[in-house]
């Protein structure tokens, strides 16, 4: 039977590093952290007369300090469709008392999770999971990622950074096995995660090349959706693409945003701003 090409089979806005904070800009990165407010009222307002499935942040709802949240999530709370999020670096920028609240705050069911829209599952990362700044000092994870942080470090890598982050051995099996089980079901799976881990750049997540390898084993992987790197990047592994989006907190008055759709044989991206339209092809 001949595939239907022309009919849409989900669409869904996404959003990247809104980074709001009500502070002066930091001119020189050409961050405006206030004037996110308005960015995202426009995305919704643009997302809310479209007909989509869902609407995804990809982390860096905030810049810093728990009470952004108060300012920034009644904007999310204006869009008729459903508001997804997954954490980036700044949302753990917060006291130590709230580390462990910032997914609840978010209404998330856990740091990573995964869920489907028809025959297309969604992996949702938390690459913060291992860090220098998601937990306490003397959570286990915080020596861990010293350590991972001091070997990249010594090897040179150029993404060793102390706003990078990486997955836990319990996260990566646990992503190990929602590919296992999409692809015996015959699910397509699009990983949604807020760093990069291809091309090469110096936002990448510090484990980037494990993942990547065990992603690209499977068919079932249709490409990786992420923010992070406010400037934006893509990149292609065996026709399976990597797209980094444009923050929203830059620039003091030109937003980014975009409204993905997913047709049988391609992905097409229509963006907003400063974020670049795409068509990317993809397999069967």
């Amino acid at each position: 039977m001949q595939k239907d090409t022309d009919t849409p089979i989900l669409r869904f806005g996404i959003i990247a590093d809104p980074q709001y904070a009500d502070i002066p800009p930091h001119e020189a990165m050409n961050r405006h952290y206030a004037r996110s407010l308005a960015k995202l009222t426009e995305a919704i307002t643009v997302f809310n007369a479209a007909e989509l499935d869902f609407v995804m942040t990809l982390g860096d709802i905030i810049d810093r300090d728990w009470n952004s949240f108060d300012d920034i999530m009644p904007i999310y709370q204006t869009s008729r469709h459903k508001t997804l999020f997954l954490l980036g670096n700044h949302d753990f920028a917060v006291a130590r008392e709230h580390l462990g609240a910032v997914s609840e705050r978010l209404g998330m069911p856990g740091r990573y999770h995964d869920f489907a829209v028809g025959k297309w599952r969604f992996a949702v990362l938390d690459g913060s999971d291992v860090s220098t700044f998601s937990a306490a000092p003397d959570d286990p994870r915080t020596a861990l990622a010293a350590e991972r942080l001091a070997a990249l470090a010594a090897g040179g890598a150029i993404n060793a950074q102390t706003w990078n982050g990486s997955l836990s051995e319990a996260q990566f099996e646990w992503l190990t096995r929602v590919m296992e089980k999409a692809q015996a079901n015959g699910e397509a799976v699009l990983v949604l995660g807020h760093y990069p881990v291809f091309p090469e750049n110096s936002h990448n997540m510090w484990d980037s090349q494990r993942i990547i390898d065990m992603l690209t084993g499977f068919s079932c992987f249709r490409g990786y959706f992420c923010g992070h790197n406010h400037e934006g990047n893509f990149g292609e592994i065996d026709g399976r693409p990597f797209v980094t989006f444009k923050g929203m907190v830059d620039t003091p008055d030109e937003t980014t945003f975009a409204i993905v759709t997913v047709f049988a044989d391609r992905i097409g991206i229509e963006g907003f701003g400063r974020e670049v339209s795409r068509v990317m092809r993809i397999g069967a």
